[in-house]
């Protein structure tokens, strides 16, 4: 019984370590290569969204077309994450920054794509892509 219950632990534990050990980050590397992240464009502006409790810092940010463009994530205070749908971006506290190039002109809308509590559905701002 005893001998049953150690294998049965020893399983359990290397499957933990095999589980926390296991760390794919999707952070973007900008060492030696120039800049150039694995989008394959080096980026010639910088963006950065920040999140508090309901709110993003700004209502508007804007971007120029065809420009590649860094948008980088941070959360300052809560749970929070960035979604834009026509731009595949959806940032999070892991996975905090990403390259677009942004290839039409428009306003597209940005909104927290973390369930933040009762001010959620409010967290919203706008790109304006010029």
């Amino acid at each position: 019984m005893k001998r049953k219950f150690a294998l049965l632990l020893s399983v359990l534990f290397i499957l933990m370590l095999t589980a926390c050990g296991s760390n794919t980050n999707n952070i973007e590397s900008t060492g030696s290569n120039g800049g150039i992240t694995n989008t394959g464009v080096a980026p010639e502006e910088e963006l950065v969204i920040k999140a508090t409790n309901y709110s993003f810092d700004q209502k508007e940010y804007h971007l120029k077309k065809g420009v590649p463009v860094k948008i980088i994530f941070e959360n300052e205070s809560g749970n929070h994450g960035v979604l834009i749908p026509e731009f595949e971006l959806q940032l999070n506290r892991e996975n905090n920054s990403q390259v677009i190039v942004p290839e039409e002109a428009g306003t597209y809308e940005i909104s927290c794509s973390v369930m933040c509590g009762s001010g959620h559905s409010t967290m919203i701002a706008k790109v304006i892509v010029e």
